[in-house]
Parts: C-alpha cells; structure tokens; sequence
C-alpha cells in the first residue's frame, strides 16, 4: 500500500505523526478541502505527466489548471497526463493518492509557484483518504523536488 511506503518515509525524518488520515475519502481536491475543512486552493494536489520517457509530478494548488503555453515553455514538450491505469505502476501512487512522496526511482517532482501564497498547504500521503499539512519550505525540502515552476493559470 502506497499509504505505508510515504508513512515509512516519514517515519525516517521523525514526521510520521503529521500524517492525517480521514474516515471518508480525500481523493479530489473537493473531497479533501471536505475532509480537511479547508479552502480547495490550500489543497497540494499532484498531477502526472509523461515527459518522453520520462514521468513529471506538478504539485500545484488546489484551484489552478496547468497552461499548456507554460508548461511547453518550461519543459519543452507538450503537457500530456498519464492514462488512470499508468498511474500506480509509474509513480508508486495510484490516482486518488498521488502525491511527491516515496515515489518510484526516476519520478521527477516539480512544484508550482501557485502554492507560495500559502502558509501552509494539504499533499495527499499515498491514499485517498490521507494528507499532510506542510510548509512550501517543508514540501520542498520533503518532496525532494527539482524546483519550482510556474506552469499554471488561475490563481
């Protein structure tokens, strides 16, 4: 279970305890500001993208959409998001849980400047009914990301 390789992930930085997990599902942004009771923009949510050979994790905020001129201009390729069925066996993840934590080897992880008005936001741990509550600092240092990028629109 993907919920158990992001708990042992944090359970090696001492952060284990952070981890929320719900009685209902926090599989869609809606969901989770539900679960959470929160706005749906200060939900982390994690998109998937195929980059050639490669797989891409956008970490944006809950109320944005990716912009296809950005996000060419960024990564040089158009932005293509994996099939449902791709998800699990690509990231580690399946949809619902997706998140930047624990993911298989090569898995690339950005993150969007949409989420840098927060003081605080939610990432899924893994499972549809699981978060955490981190600082941009903190999901940047914890997600192990490459940097951050501005590839969305709607903020």
């Amino acid at each position: 279970m993907s919920i158990e390789r992001v708990r042992d992930y944090f359970a090696g930085l001492g952060l284990a305890e952070r981890i929320l997990e719900f009685d209902v599902s926090s599989a869609t942004v809606a969901l989770a500001a539900q679960a959470l009771v929160c706005e749906e923009s200060r939900i982390a949510k994690t998109l998937s993208f195929r980059q050639g050979d490669k797989v891409a994790l956008i970490v944006c905020a809950g109320d944005v959409k990716i912009d296809n001129g950005k996000y060419k201009a960024a990564f040089g390729t158009k932005a293509k998001m994996l099939a449902f069925e791709e998800a699990e066996p690509l990231i580690g993840h399946g949809v619902g849980g997706v998140c930047p934590f624990a993911v298989n080897e090569g898995v690339e992880v950005w993150l969007d400047d949409s989420l840098k008005r927060f003081d605080t936001v939610f990432p899924a741990c893994g499972s549809s009914n699981s978060a955490i509550e981190l600082t941009p600092a903190e999901l940047e240092r914890y997600s192990g990301c490459l940097g951050w990028v501005d590839v969305c629109k709607g903020a």
